[in-house]
């Protein structure tokens, strides 16, 4: 039964989880899908998550790598694999923080993007974790 907002009064939160293993992926530039298909619907909103670095990632030149679900890098900004977050394995924060401002809210069914510029990667292994709710049409 909705509210007065129009909303169930539970929504549950969902999980989705993207992984880049250069061995399975490579390294081209460009935008890499994370998820096999679209794992975040449309409408939903991503309201925060993680990236584990498990191995760093290398490349011969100064590339940079950011993640995307619906724009460019609002998941995670561009940033040189040669400094934080991408140079150290552990988790590493994503740009939603679980607060209204800093949420993203999907047009349509997304795939989790890794987008890889300036130069090929060599090696690296990372996963990313997203936490979303649903919002009906």
């Amino acid at each position: 039964m909705p509210y007065k907002g129009g909303y169930p009064r539970a929504t549950e939160v969902k999980v989705v989880r993207g992984r880049y293993d250069f061995a399975v992926d490579g390294g081209a530039v460009g935008d890499i899908d994370l998820t096999l298909e679209a794992q975040i619907p449309a409408n939903a909103i991503v309201l925060g998550g993680f990236v584990e670095v498990d191995t760093a990632p290398t490349s011969g030149g100064s590339a940079t790598i950011a993640v995307k679900v619906e724009g460019a890098g609002d998941i995670m900004a561009a940033a040189a694999i040669s400094g934080a977050p991408w140079s150290t394995t552990g988790r590493k924060s994503v740009v939603p923080v679980f607060t209204g401002a800093t949420t993203v809210k999907t047009t349509a069914a997304r795939k989790v993007q890794a987008t890889v510029a300036t130069a090929a990667l060599t090696a690296g292994v990372f996963d990313v974790v997203l936490f979303y709710v649903q919002l009906p049409d």
